[in-house]
């Protein structure tokens, strides 16, 4: 069977960093086509925002289940590849319900049971990454930065295929790229995993029953209902201005180039700021981005801003997230408090953004109420913040 019983070397082999390389492109390369053209695709259903709206709730759901169900099982069986191959199958294979069904409840389905078998796949990739890179860990972020550059070229891409075609292209561009996905892990050798130097009693909970976390969550949270406006309705929103798909292909991918450039500079700005400050500025940049984006994306300069301020609301942010999960739960709860945070964040927060978000803009008749919205949670998300003592948030 391929990638069985692999040895260290073939583990750490140039061709299996490569594979793990192109694995990264396509996954992240599939959220450059969905994250910001599943809107379209549905408008072009006959889809109201609404019921978009109500469609990427349902399906954010999933990704409050779907990493901890996954994890755990990963975890009990011990075979990370074993997961991976089968989430990627099973992603492909539901996916392509979309060109058999229709109708609200239909591709809800569609892309609901998708979305689950989608989350077995990045937290096995990561694992994967770094048990084969164990023996020179920087090799891991020049693995990694090609996901980012999937990302960018996969948006470009379908930008310019909803132009020359329909806005049904992402669905045909997505499932190459989810068939190549699960081909490429078929090739992947598994490196030796690191056996646990401890085990861990007690609970999560009593760390995360705790005034500064709960705070550290809420703004999260609410950060992530003000981002279901611009991954919902972003490239709907550009071509009713009158841009083209490859412009807002163009704009998406600077976002992530901007996003890149900023991982690079984050632990120096996290070092002059601290914690706490740089999560507060990375959200009161967040919300002046929605608001300017609800009263002036008629300019194209104001576009361009926008998407370069990216780089706080979601990269830097991000960064600091992790690093603040990292710090306060330390080894013993680390990747429980991981998973905690991206379920309840992204998922929770997430689904009532998209409901929300989908209720107010009303087939972009209400789109600046739906950035103001955005913008009032991102303010409530500083808020929070602000009542943590900043030497909390250090360790």
């Amino acid at each position: 069977m391929l990638g069985a019983s692999a040895s260290p070397r073939q583990a750490n082999s140039k061709v299996n960093l490569i594979l793990l390389a192109i694995t990264y492109l396509l996954y992240f390369g599939q959220l450059g086509v969905l994250v910001p053209y599943l809107g379209v695709f549905l408008d072009g259903r006959g889809f109201s925002s609404q019921q978009i709206g109500e469609l990427f709730a349902l399906i954010t759901i999933t990704r409050i289940l779907g990493p901890n169900l996954w994890a755990s099982m990963a975890d009990k069986s011990g075979k990370g590849l074993a997961i991976l191959r089968l989430g990627s199958l099973l992603t492909v294979s539901t996916f392509c319900l979309v060109f058999w069904l229709d109708g609200f409840w239909g591709l809800t389905l569609a892309f609901a049971l998708m979305m689950m078998f989608w989350t077995a796949v990045l937290p096995q990739l990561e694992v994967l990454t770094l048990n084969c890179v164990a023996s020179d860990p920087s090799r891991y972020s020049r693995i990694r930065l090609w996901g980012s550059v999937g990302f960018i070229i996969l948006t470009i891409i379908t930008g310019k295929a909803i132009d020359i075609s329909s806005s049904e292209a992402p669905i045909y561009v997505s499932a190459v790229v989810l068939l190549g996905l699960f081909l490429a892990t078929l090739f992947i050798y598994e490196g030796p995993s690191k056996a646990k130097s401890q085990t861990t009693e007690g609970s999560i909970w009593r760390k995360a029953n705790t005034a500064p976390f709960i705070l550290f969550m809420c703004s999260a949270i609410f950060l992530q209902v003000s981002f279901a406006t611009y991954y919902g309705f972003f490239a709907l929103y550009t071509r009713d201005l009158g841009y083209s798909g490859q412009t807002t292909g163009l704009l998406l991918a600077l976002a992530v180039a901007a996003e890149i450039v900023i991982f690079l500079l984050a632990g120096k700005l996290i070092k002059i700021f601290g914690l706490k400050w740089i999560l507060f500025i990375s959200i009161g940049l967040t919300a002046i981005r929605w608001y300017v984006l609800g009263v002036a994306a008629e300019y194209l300069w104001i576009l361009i801003l926008s998407q370069i301020i990216h780089a706080f609301s979601f990269g830097m942010h991000h960064a600091a997230s992790i690093k603040f999960i990292h710090d306060y739960f330390g080894q013993a709860y680390q990747s429980r408090g991981q998973a905690l945070y991206i379920s309840i964040a992204f998922g929770f927060g997430g689904a009532v953004g998209n409901y929300a978000s989908g209720y107010l803009w009303q087939q972009g008749v209400g789109s600046y109420q739906a950035f103001l919205f955005s913008a009032v949670t991102a303010l409530l998300a500083a808020l929070f913040l602000l009542g943590v003592p900043a030497k909390r948030m250090s360790h």
